[in-house]
């Protein structure tokens, strides 16, 4: 679209002014300028629409018959361009007043309330919405523009995602007190761990990817014992001696400390993995989603 005879909007109200007051003065006074500035505008736009806008006499400065006609057309631009300007702040504003973050269970559980809290000190009138459901639909989610900010356990970072690294953690074998294992001297072997058929959970959950990948060396995994959606269960599962589980240590600590659960060496493979934050790629992280990003990243310190 070519507007090259256009004024800008600044121009238009500066010549609605002066037909307001009839005074170049006054209009330079209202819009803080000096005079010789109202006056250098005035001759840029006419000079850009190719006519006279202004009389300037005596006894003030009125519109020509072509400037009055095109001052009762700016009036037009100038209120659309107010409409514009409040949609674009009230866009704004919704968008620094909500975060939408989906996150994986383990971080959803055990680091996200922590650094919700530290957000909302930070920005109290920040609504925050948390979905957690397990790494692949975390990716999904992020992807498909349902949230600003994502956070998964998985060791894969789904195409399309940016990741920053906010935390470490460690998975775990875990076994009631009655299982064999805790009688042993020796630490379990991770050959022996990737044979055994272990209560596990879904195949899309960011723990099963970790161990699974961890494991990759040693062939495939042994066909897991029962598979459930949530760690909660998995706890409960593994207490009540349905067989061992590999868990979050950040998930088990409670379990541990109680004695509901106890915890087995293992040797010959590193459990450590990365947490990351996703966000899509190309896009800059901006608002309380920059805020969250940058605490996540801090407590990793």
């Amino acid at each position: 679209m070519g507007l090259s005879r256009v004024p800008d909007l600044d121009s238009l109200e500066l010549l609605l002014q002066v037909a307001a007051t009839g005074s170049l003065g006054r209009a330079a006074a209202a819009h803080g300028l000096s005079q010789p500035a109202v006056t250098a505008r005035i001759r840029g736009m006419e000079r850009l629409v190719g006519f006279p806008l202004v009389n300037r006499g005596a006894r003030g400065s009125t519109l020509t018959p072509a400037g009055a006609l095109l001052a009762d057309w700016a009036r037009d631009v100038l209120h659309a361009a107010t409409v514009l300007d409040a949609g674009i702040a009230s866009l704004r504003s919704d968008r620094e007043a909500r975060l939408r973050v989906a996150a994986s269970l383990t971080i959803a559980e055990h680091l996200l309330p922590r650094w919700l809290v530290r957000l909302a000190t930070e920005r109290p009138d920040t609504a925050v919405s948390l979905a957690a459901m397990n790494s692949v639909e975390v990716g999904h989610t992020v992807l498909h523009g349902d949230a600003e900010l994502g956070f998964v356990e998985g060791p894969q970072v789904a195409t399309g995602l940016s990741a920053q690294v906010v935390a470490r953690d460690r998975l775990v074998v875990v076994v009631p007190p009655t299982h064999p294992w805790v009688r042993r001297r020796r630490p379990i072997d991770a050959a022996e761990l990737a044979g055994t058929r272990l209560v596990q959970r879904e195949p899309t959950s960011g723990t099963r990817a970790a161990l699974t990948a961890a494991l990759s060396a040693y062939g495939p995994m042994a066909t897991p014992l029962l598979e459930l959606s949530t760690t909660s269960a998995l706890r409960l599962a593994v207490a009540s001696g349905a067989g061992p589980a590999v868990l979050s240590g950040l998930a088990v600590g409670d379990d541990l400390a109680a004695g509901r659960l106890v915890k087995v060496p293992v040797q010959g493979v590193d459990l450590t993995r990365r947490l990351r934050a996703v966000w899509p790629e190309g896009q800059h992280v901006s608002g309380p989603a920059r805020d969250l990003l940058r605490i996540a990243a801090a407590s990793r310190r």
